[in-house]
């Protein structure tokens, strides 16, 4: 249990390394042949933990050095199940790496992990001519490979998580590939796939809309891109830039402004919300004022749905936020979460199709789920800045899968 007292918000904090970039960073490094990668500013929650794991068992090594993570690629398979944990990316990126070996490779997952699905993993790997199999489209997946590449259309509505996956095999098989992508959502973070592609020397064509990838098969990952730096990360600085903008001022640094992370929007829900927001070469600052109702289309970034519930929660009137069905198969039933954990803090949240509407007001001392859900956690926090009194948070550790410190970071501001 977690308790956060009404406090006065002032100071700065570095943002945590981000999750998704890591994970990112950690399979690319498996993939360099016969040498040894390094990533700098490596985010050790849960997630990355689970990626080291993973490709620890599919064959490379890895530790830390200098403050730096080290991963060599040897070659040698350690075992055929991969233990995802918690993590969406690690079940759905993974076993399109798996695949490029012969062999068979259960990946088995826990908690809410368990819950979600993966569905969009079996057909495409079926299609590059793999076997897999899922318990009803949910974990555990087994896959057989190897994939050689080839034509292959998937379903984009739902993740873009297998598109990562598949952007980072198709270029180590045997055969050119063409990837088409029918209602891509989550295009910010293709795009941040394949930034991270192009670092490592690998090249993919693509048009504007981000629904046709053309893939050279047979390429290899450049072994002297090295070191590979972790940027901070904007999903979890948003919620130390809303405990600003709603009690007080707070800046978090360590953050590139030419991100490519969707999560980066935060900025533009606080300033429509009054607050002040100013930006630096590498940091961000948001300052309390009086603050509005705001309406936002979060469809291309879902996980800033509990941040600006937080936001929101502490505006006059009624904010609306669109893209509120992208918010199924995640940690929790997210909408489902907010609006029972919201009430409880004297906060109506109401769901509409794909509009959630969060109306301002007091919000009172309460005893809140975190639902195991790191979001859920953070958003809570935040919000309880300006309650009437305490308010007690279930199960907080749950803030390891995305960013261990939280707390720590958020209490170093209180005052």
């Amino acid at each position: 249990m977690k308790s956060i007292t009404p406090s006065q918000i002032d100071g700065s904090a570095r943002a945590p390394p981000s999750k998704s970039m890591t994970v990112r960073a950690i399979a690319a490094a498996s993939l360099v042949p016969d040498s040894l990668t390094f990533i700098s500013n490596p985010s050790k929650c849960d997630d990355a933990q689970a990626a080291r794991s993973i490709v620890e068992t599919l064959g490379s090594a890895s530790w830390e050095e200098k403050g730096m993570l080290a991963i060599s690629n040897e070659g040698v398979q350690k075992g055929s199940t991969l233990e995802c944990g918690e993590s969406g990316l690690c079940i759905r990126l993974f076993p399109f790496i798996a695949a490029l070996k012969s062999g068979k490779f259960t990946f088995n997952a826990s908690g809410s992990l368990l819950k979600r699905k993966v569905g969009m993993v079996e057909g495409p790997l079926s299609e590059l001519g793999a076997k897999c199999t899922t318990s009803g489209g949910f974990p555990p997946l087994s896959v057989r490979g190897p994939i050689k590449g080839g034509k292959i259309t998937v379903d984009g509505s739902e993740s873009s998580q297998h598109i990562t996956g598949l952007l980072m095999a198709l270029p180590l098989c045997e055969n050119d590939s063409v990837l088409n992508v029918l209602n891509p959502k989550s295009k910010p973070y293709i795009s941040m796939t394949l930034e991270l592609l192009d670092f490592y020397g690998i090249r993919i064509a693509h048009d504007e809309t981000m629904r046709k990838f053309t893939v050279k098969g047979r390429q290899e990952y450049d072994p002297r891109a090295s070191p590979y730096e972790v940027e901070g990360d904007w999903s979890g600085a948003a919620f130390i830039l809303v405990a600003g903008a709603v009690a007080g001022s707070a800046e978090v640094s360590g953050l590139r402004q030419d991100s490519l992370q969707a999560d980066k929007a935060i900025t533009e829900a606080i300033m429509l919300a009054g607050a002040n927001l100013t930006l630096g070469k590498s940091s961000a600052m948001a300052e309390k004022c009086a603050l509005k109702a705001f309406e936002f289309d979060a469809a291309e970034c879902p996980d800033l749905f509990p941040p600006l519930a937080a936001l929101a929660a502490n505006c006059s009137g009624t904010s609306v936020i669109h893209g509120a069905k992208r918010l199924k198969g995640k940690e929790s039933d997210r909408a489902s979460a907010l609006v029972q954990e919201f009430a409880k803090l004297g906060i109506k949240i109401t769901v509409e199709g794909d509009e959630m509407k969060i109306t301002g007001g007091k919000i009172r001392a309460a005893e809140v789920d975190s639902h195991n859900d790191h979001r859920i956690a953070m958003a809570a926090a935040a919000a309880a800045l300006n309650a009437s009194g305490e308010v007690k948070i279930q199960n907080p550790e749950c803030v390891s899968k995305s960013y261990p410190g939280f707390f720590r970071d958020l209490e170093g501001l209180m005052s």
